[in-house]
């Protein structure tokens, strides 16, 4: 049997040219859409417009720095997948000093190159080893009567593993959003859709704002925690709008 005879008149078939006129077709027709329609598949980087390291602490008053910390394990920075970051932690003198929602850890992060949304706090951690207590979206209620705006957001509540002596016994809620090409999502899902959509951008960003109320022995309420979420939010997000992301 002429086996290579038989390949050959399998390669002529008009059904098996007519596959390859299609997806030749395709080809140049996504080419040519790409340049006429101004189809911007792969992202050019789009850096901040200042550090978030640089960021002007008077302008977060009356919150205060109280500490500053940086990662410096070079696999969990490696990791993260961005070294444009900041993990402060503010306290709020307006709240009595027994407050569970006086400091909390503000962590945020930037990715002038988003491929992804990684590192999320569901998987954060509990990769860490903590559980997860409760999930719930919430809507952030920012600024005054006149000028107010929603904001989408999540509410994370999470307590130390059973027998795992290394964390602290109680538990905490963590708190966060996303910044995407200048609009808000509330979920890592949402912030991809907002990604995915920009397909007439020649430049993508992502930015994720995380408040941990980890920092007093007592977690605070949900209701507490995202009352002082919406005060710090109504300070910080300004400013990063104003003088970090780009336009």
């Amino acid at each position: 049997m002429n086996r290579t005879g038989d390949n050959k008149a399998a390669y002529l078939q008009p059904a098996f040219l007519l596959c390859v006129v299609v997806l030749g077709l395709a080809g140049a027709g996504m080419s040519v859409a790409k340049k006429q329609l101004g189809l911007y598949l792969k992202k050019e980087p789009l850096p901040l417009k200042k550090p978030l390291g640089a960021m002007d602490e008077a302008k977060l008053a009356p919150y205060r720095v109280v500490a500053r910390h940086s990662i410096e394990n070079e696999d969990i920075l490696r990791s993260l997948g961005t070294e444009d970051y900041i993990q402060w932690v503010l306290e709020d003198p307006r709240v009595p000093g027994d407050n569970a929602t006086r400091n909390v850890l503000l962590f945020v992060t930037y990715y002038k190159l988003p491929d992804r949304v990684p590192h999320v706090p569901e998987e954060c951690y509990t990769g860490g080893g903590y559980r997860r207590i409760a999930t719930n979206g919430v809507t952030f209620q920012l600024g005054a009567q006149d000028g107010a705006r929603s904001i989408p957001g999540r509410y994370l509540l999470f307590g130390a593993s059973a027998g795992n002596v290394l964390q602290s016994g109680g538990q905490f809620p963590v708190l966060y959003l996303f910044r995407v090409n200048g609009e808000y999502a509330g979920s890592r899902d949402d912030a991809r859709m907002a990604l995915n959509k920009n397909i007439f951008g020649k430049h993508a960003y992502f930015c994720k704002i995380e408040l941990v109320f980890n920092q007093g022995y007592v977690a605070p309420a949900k209701a507490a925690a995202t009352e002082a979420s919406e005060k710090l939010l109504s300070v910080i997000l300004p400013i990063l709008e104003q003088e970090h992301w780009p336009d």
